[in-house]
């Protein structure tokens, strides 16, 4: 009877659980309340060079030195992560938000974005601005995919500081992603 009686409140206690509910307003303000840079997320695959702007960054380690990624798992620059395990992080300066403008647009194929910012291949041959802060390149370490954006952890194997400055922040370009 204890048996069957313990079982029912554990049963109950995991159905409340599913009949909670989500203010999706509440969710949606707060989430974009969370502070967001703006990169430009290069990756290479051959002589295929891609790019876009990535917001969903942060840093994960001091030792090893690591970087978080969110990136749209349905992306062609999803696909190359995945295939080749390595990516870049440029860091925009505060004034590059037309720049930022130019890698969030939606493209067909690959290509294109990166004719209007001038790079040059870092150590491991991925895509750095000339014309930023500064950025790294990153060989993968982990993925967690779940929902429709993929975490990329990658591990920070290169850095170039071209100017520190300001670094540009999605707050200041009045856009929102996220929520």
């Amino acid at each position: 009877m204890i048996e069957s009686y313990a079982a029912d409140r554990c049963l109950d206690f995991w159905k409340s659980l599913g009949a909670m509910s989500l203010d999706t307003d509440a969710k949606k303000v707060l989430l974009r309340k969370i502070p967001h840079g703006l990169f430009i997320c290069g990756v290479r695959d051959g002589d295929d060079v891609n790019g876009f702007t990535a917001s969903w960054v942060t840093q994960g380690s001091f030792e090893p030195p690591l970087v978080v990624m969110g990136v749209r798992a349905d992306s062609s620059s999803h696909a190359i992560i995945e295939a080749t395990k390595r990516f870049s992080l440029n860091v925009l300066r505060a004034d590059q938000k037309n720049l930022a403008a130019v890698f969030f647009k939606p493209q067909k194929g690959l290509g294109g974005r990166f004719e209007s910012a001038p790079f040059t291949e870092g150590e491991l041959g991925l895509p750095l601005l000339d014309d930023a802060v500064g950025g790294v390149e990153c060989e993968l370490v982990g993925s967690l995919k779940h929902g429709d954006h993929t975490v990329f952890v990658g591990a920070v194997k290169s850095a170039r500081l071209i100017a520190d400055g300001e670094a540009l922040n999605l707050a200041s370009t009045g856009w929102n992603y996220g929520g």
